[in-house]
């Protein structure tokens, strides 16, 4: 289940860095939580979904991969980022 359009130009727009900005790790990890929240709605309606559950995983590890390549080359957008998303750390 991708992500709408829209939706996802919307968060584009939100975290780019410059006006042409489409794979900056802050739009990359901010989309990636926007699938994964959605995921999430999926699998409380539906718990024994484990395909989902395993792509839910993956995505997981790809965030968090992202995350900490941000944090080790820029902390302070990567504190940036993690407020602005609401995500622990």
């Amino acid at each position: 289940m991708p992500l709408d359009p829209e939706v996802k130009n919307q968060i584009i727009t939100h975290f780019q860095r410059h006006p042409q900005d489409t794979g900056s790790p802050e739009v990359q990890i901010a989309l990636l939580t926007a699938r994964i929240k959605q995921l999430e709605e999926h699998l409380r309606i539906h718990r024994k979904d484990f395909h989902s559950r395993r792509g839910l995983m993956m995505l997981i590890g790809q965030r968090r991969s992202l995350l900490d390549y941000l944090k080790k080359k820029d902390f302070l957008r990567y504190q940036a980022l993690l407020k602005e998303l609401g995500l622990k750390k």
